[in-house]
């Protein structure tokens, strides 16, 4: 088994390296690659230093079973032919395939039985936000079909990348002593603010990080369910929360979902609010599950409950189900 990584030396590309190494990954070999300003340094990996080469159009592929790409939508456009021409498996973590009709998109608690059919060997990794809001819709969907999902994404700075965490602390400290404030990766200050825009306005004024997660959910869930989405910035270093109100068909009882999201692969229901207990993105940072509490009804629609969520944006909004998604291909021996 032969694993490559693309954008090794990011946020995610570094997720992917302690990923691998904690689940114990059955890799023989792994190649790391980058661009031409991180080429010749190197990374360690169960106790081996590996040098990253640098990302070209030729054979380093040829070999390789399975690379899991995070270098932006254009290096995977560019790349993804000389990436999966022998015949690997390019698990992108980019928005360059999502849509694409003939790529699946893969949450493996929800949907991993589409890895099966990928006609350009491409499975792409969803949105971090859609991540964490589709694996607590997937039990709640499979009681009463989800007709409707209202969510606001509360989405740290580490969506935005390693700078723009770095950024945030910077901000800070210099908010706090009084200082000039660097703004760089951000449009507005973060520390001590909030910015309700994720990614450029479409026509409609949405954004389109707010479009990605209505289609993408949709395309996940196999539904046609509607989502509206408001996306916004908080000062928070590492993972992401989300207030989520669904509609289903039928009335469902909070102890029902309850029992439901408790079973889930990948959920754990902190919902205690008498005692306290309820997710936040403090105790999400560096988990694997999606935590999930403040379970309520609805006070306008018969059909309606509402939940509260965090999760971590670069592990299992990224790096990790990128990882479970190549640990269920091994498991089905879908490789070949």
């Amino acid at each position: 088994m032969k694993v490559a990584i693309v954008g090794v030396s990011g946020a995610v590309g570094q997720e992917f390296l302690k990923v691998l190494e904690q689940r114990n990954f059955p890799l023989d070999e792994l190649y790391l690659f980058g661009s031409q300003r991180s080429a010749g340094t190197s990374y360690a990996f169960k106790g081996k230093q590996i040098e990253v080469k640098e990302l070209k159009d030729n054979d380093d592929f040829k070999g390789i079973d399975i690379a899991l790409t995070s270098a932006g939508a254009g290096i995977s456009r560019d790349f993804a032919p000389a990436i999966t021409r022998y015949g690997a498996v390019m698990i992108d973590n980019s928005s360059a395939f999502r849509m694409d009709t003939d790529v699946p998109l893969v949450v493996p608690e929800v949907n991993p039985e589409d890895c099966i059919n990928r006609p350009r060997n491409i499975i792409a990794n969803p949105n971090c936000s859609t991540i964490i809001l589709v694996v607590v819709l997937k039990p709640i969907h499979d009681l009463s079909p989800i007709q409707n999902v209202r969510v606001a994404t509360y989405q740290a700075a580490s969506g935005a990348g390693a700078a723009a965490m770095e950024e945030l602390k910077a901000q800070t400290q210099q908010a706090l002593n009084g200082e000039p404030v660097t703004v760089e990766k951000f449009k507005y200050q973060l520390a001590f603010n909030l910015i309700p825009q994720i990614d450029v306005f479409t026509d409609n004024d949405y954004t389109k990080e707010e479009m990605k997660m209505h289609n993408e959910t949709r395309k996940i869930m196999h539904s046609n369910m509607t989502v509206s989405a408001s996306t916004i910035r908080v000062p928070v270093l590492r993972a992401h929360s989300e207030a989520a109100w669904v509609e289903t068909a039928a009335s469902l009882s909070i102890d029902e979902v309850r029992k439901a999201l408790s079973q889930a692969p990948g959920v754990v229901v902190q919902d205690n609010p008498a005692q306290g207990i309820y997710p936040m993105p403090l105790f999400a940072a560096g988990e694997d599950p999606v935590f999930v509490g403040r379970l309520r009804k609805d006070l306008v629609t018969p059909n309606g409950v509402h939940f509260w969520c965090s999760g971590d944006q670069i592990r299992k909004g990224a790096a990790l189900n990128a990882v479970q998604i190549a640990e269920y291909l091994v498991s089905k021996n879908l490789l070949a």
